[in-house]
């Protein structure tokens, strides 16, 4: 008799943990920019199941542009934004916190002219149409190169803003006659118009361009999940490493994943146009302010161009917090 009732208790035992299963991952909803600089740690870390790891179910959005993303953030139909320069402008104005940074983006915007303007040199776009993204990469860049160059990006050129995939089509078609985007439009732009030039690319004013790349949560999501961000940065530092210290793997996995419809040269020169810090690196620059730095440094420029009213202290909207106590 006992030994029936311990069968009979066995088996009710595997029914309710048969039941009850393994505990649901947390879904999260990523907003991302398609390009190197921006995907290549999520792309990583979703190949090699850290954030599986971290019991989270993440799912990718894709946006040509951050205007549209953050504003995706905003209403909540994504719950993280990871993007390059626009981290410095929206999370600014209350929209969003910064709680984590990929990269810097040391060469990943281009100024491209069509062969038939016969442009040589910056000096040439004065007074034409330049299409590209308010308020992106592509623009903070834009207005350094003609910063740099005497030329006042709000009366001395006419800049026509539209989404990126529409800007590099335009100047593909000839609408417009010159065009600043960001890797990897380059491709289409290099396959499409045979005798592009490029005038300029951000390498050129290096530091003054440089921007920072990375992830923004929902205001809700910082304010009453910040667990779930902890998470996120529990599996962006393997992915960060691993990026680092087998390039040549990573690569060829994100390439794989994410960029196959492009050269796995042109992966590599993406690679090229970053500049990376292993995560320990990041526990530095995090801590000595130069992080914080770096985003108002893009801020600044966004202000200039009237994208956003006025500076604001990076530690209003950055916090860099979340990513020391993890990576301590």
């Amino acid at each position: 008799m006992r030994v029936a009732k311990l069968v009979v208790l066995a088996v009710v035992l595997a029914m309710v943990l048969g039941l009850s299963g393994p505990a649901a991952a947390e879904k999260v909803k990523v907003g991302y920019l398609h390009t190197l600089a921006v995907d290549g740690q999520f792309w990583i870390a979703m190949e090699k199941g850290y954030f599986k790891d971290q019991g989270l179910e993440m799912e990718p959005i894709k946006f040509t542009s951050g205007i549209p993303l953050m504003q995706a953030l905003s209403g909540g139909s994504v719950d993280v934004a990871i993007m390059g320069a626009v981290i410095s402008n929206f999370p600014a104005q209350g929209v969003g916190k910064v709680f984590l940074v990929n990269n810097i983006e040391y060469d990943t915007a281009m100024l491209f002219a069509r062969p038939e303007t016969g442009a040589k040199t910056i000096q040439d776009v004065k007074g034409k149409k330049i299409a590209t993204v308010k308020g992106t990469t592509a623009h903070v860049f834009l207005h350094t190169a003609l910063k740099n160059n005497g030329i006042d990006s709000s009366k001395d050129v006419e800049i026509v803003s539209m989404d990126m995939a529409g800007a590099v089509s335009a100047f593909i078609t000839g609408a417009v006659p010159f065009v600043a985007t960001w890797s990897p439009f380059h491709v289409l732009i290099r396959d499409k118009v045979p005798g592009a030039i490029m005038l300029s690319s951000a390498s050129d004013f290096y530091p003054d361009a440089a921007i920072m790349g990375g992830w923004v949560a929902t205001n809700k999501n910082y304010d009453t999940n910040k667990d779930m961000l902890k998470k996120i940065i529990k599996a962006w530092i393997p992915a960060n490493d691993y990026l680092i210290n087998h390039s040549d793997e990573a690569l060829k996995l994100i390439h794989t994943k994410a960029y196959s419809e492009i050269p796995f040269a042109d992966i590599q020169a993406g690679w090229e146009a970053e500049k990376v810090f292993t995560s320990k690196e990041w526990i530095t620059l995090y801590k000595d302010g130069s992080v914080a730095k770096w985003i108002g440094q893009v801020q600044k420029v966004f202000v200039e161009i009237g994208s956003i009213p006025k500076v604001v202290p990076p530690e209003n909207f950055f916090d860099p917090n979340l990513y020391l106590l993890v990576a301590k």
